[in-house]
């Protein structure tokens, strides 16, 4: 290929976070980045690739790269500071948009953000003569982003007259998941590559620069609005890369991946982020602890696929209330995942815990702290096998128990790494019926689909005790928190007012337990990570009149 481009910050992988405050890591990508300068002396291909540069300050940056030198650089003009995103606290904006000349094309380049303005540095560019944008990119996953992303694509292309190279990052780093999906797309906005999801690809595409000009000739906008961006001083300073001439090659098909259904999709996030967590952190081998409910048995299933059965462990931890289904359900899981299954039954140490009790319970009925001792003694169970034997625990809680605070502190959210804990309930079971359907028989066996969801710590418990049917609670909870929808909004999409208020007060009153999880991936638009940060300690609570 003439032109190669990597993603945003491929050097230091994004988001470095407080390592860009550490002077020993900026020199250190900085020498990385000389590495790849040297690697080009000699050969044809000019690199785009994304660093940090200095500069009296910290750039988020491009180099553009040919013949064993940094021929320009490229600031990141827009910083997006919200969401997961806190790009001002370390980054000053770029001023300047240059375009480089490659092989006798000009190139703009622009990272991530930039391309979301339809003002911004790539119309700039654009302007200034621009036949191909490049924009490098850490664009971390939600459900449905592809789609969006896509269309603002095809529409800044269209509107600049020019062809648009989008690259994506491609992995997984903490809770934040990147899905590749890296596209090209023509003068006239029609998509003419994309590449792979969730995984790493290289997406190639022969282009015709004398479509551009051409197409330019029948499009006026550009030569009004050249007239007036000169008119108010706009201008772009143009770069000598490369004056040679493109080799002639011969003509090969463009990179052409067809997009998965989005329940696919978000699968793949899923088991991308888990893979990548457990090795990129120098685990070999996970433990999950086997309930015979639908959360176990949807985790098992991702970290098979993730890291391989043989690197999966799952511990069935019976208690006087388990009943003999759940127990049956989690040995015809692990045989039908292939996977290890330890059976540590938890009577002695639960009976132990009410005798040592006993004498300071005295007078007191029954209640929570009984049930919540079973899910604490599960708890120091897999994190004493994770202690003695190196093992990553995976916790099992799913997003609609982590927005209500249903879920045991050092119980059950007791682990390293919680796998679904941005995944709804009614997502979990959606996602569970894909896998096996995509298998072409139960990996999960029917009957943890069909039963009532249960913790089984007290004798004909249903989650439905405690929370409302979950068909009616997701959608409560994806208003409440990922939509910032207040009671009055909630109530006026027909939900009952009494479930609404009893939905809000759960949510606000376990932002500390929320605070204390295990890091998860991210699948939705707004997940309980960096991108929810509300005060533990406040007295705001949403009224209803």
């Amino acid at each position: 290929v003439d032109l190669l481009c990597f993603p945003e910050m491929a050097i230091t992988g994004y988001p470095p976070e407080d390592l860009l405050l550490k002077p020993s890591f900026v020199r250190d990508n900085l020498k990385a980045l000389q590495e790849v300068v040297d690697f080009t002396r000699g050969r044809e291909i000019t690199l785009i690739v994304g660093f940090v540069d200095v500069e009296e300050d910290l750039y988020n940056a491009a180099a553009v790269i040919h013949g064993g030198e940094r021929k320009g650089t490229y600031h990141k003009v827009y910083l997006p500071n919200y969401g997961v995103f806190d790009e001002e606290r370390y980054f000053k904006a770029g001023d300047r948009c240059p375009v480089f000349l490659i092989r006798g094309i000009k190139v703009g380049v622009t990272i991530c953000e930039d391309i979301w303005y339809p003002t911004g540095p790539a119309i700039v560019e654009v302007l200034a003569g621009a036949e191909l944008i490049v924009n490098i990119n850490a664009s971390p996953y939600h459900a449905g982003k592809r789609e969006v992303r896509e269309r603002m694509l095809s529409v800044r292309a269209s509107d600049g007259v020019a062809l648009m190279a989008y690259v994506n990052m491609v992995g997984g780093q903490d809770e934040l998941v990147f899905d590749g999906h890296s596209v090209i797309f023509d003068q006239e906005g029609k998509l003419i590559a994309r590449g792979k999801g969730f995984e790493e690809d290289l997406v190639v595409a022969d282009l015709v620069l004398e479509e551009v000009f051409r197409t330019r000739l029948h499009d006026p906008r550009l030569r009004k609005e050249r007239f007036m961006a000169t008119a108010q001083g706009g201008d772009s300073a143009l770069v000598l890369v490369n004056d040679e001439s493109a080799p002639k090659k011969p003509p090969r098909p463009a990179t052409y991946t067809e997009p998965m259904p989005l329940i696919e999709e978000i699968y793949s996030a899923l088991v991308t982020g888990t893979r990548d967590y457990v090795r990129k952190n120098g685990f070999k081998k996970v433990v999950i602890g086997l309930s015979g409910g639908i959360d176990s048995s949807l985790v098992a299933t991702i970290a098979v696929d993730a890291i391989g059965a043989e690197n999966v462990v799952g511990v069935s931890m019976p208690s006087r209330y388990s009943s003999e289904g759940s127990l049956r359900d989690a040995e015809a899981l692990a045989q039908n995942l292939s996977i290890e299954l330890k059976v540590i039954p938890i009577e002695p140490a639960f009976k132990s815990y009410l005798e040592m009790l006993a004498p300071h319970f005295a007078g007191t009925e029954p209640g929570v702290a009984e049930e919540n001792l079973q899910a604490r003694i599960r708890g120091n169970i897999l994190m004493a096998l994770s202690n003695k034997f190196g093992w990553l625990v995976l916790t099992t809680g799913n997003k609609s128990e982590m927005a209500c605070g249903y879920a045991t502190l050092y119980g059950d959210m007791a682990g390293g790494f919680a796998v679904i804990k941005d995944v709804p309930k009614t997502l979990v079971y959606e996602l569970a019926r894909w896998r096996n359907q995509r298998q072409g028989r139960d990996l999960i066996p029917q009957s943890v689909l069909q039963k009532p969801p249960s913790a089984e710590l007290k004798p004909g418990q249903k989650d439905t005790d405690t929370l409302p049917p979950y068909d009616i609670l997701d959608p409560i909870l994806k208003g409440y928190v990922e939509e910032d929808a207040s009671f009055e909004n909630l109530v006026s999409m027909g939900f009952d007012p009494e479930v609404v208020k009893q939905v809000i007060r759960m949510v606000d009153r376990n932002e500390y337990k929320r605070r204390q999880a295990p890091p998860g991936v991210k699948i939705t638009h707004r997940a309980f990570g960096k991108d929810w940060r509300l005060p533990m300690t406040n007295r705001y609570r949403e009224e209803s009149p």
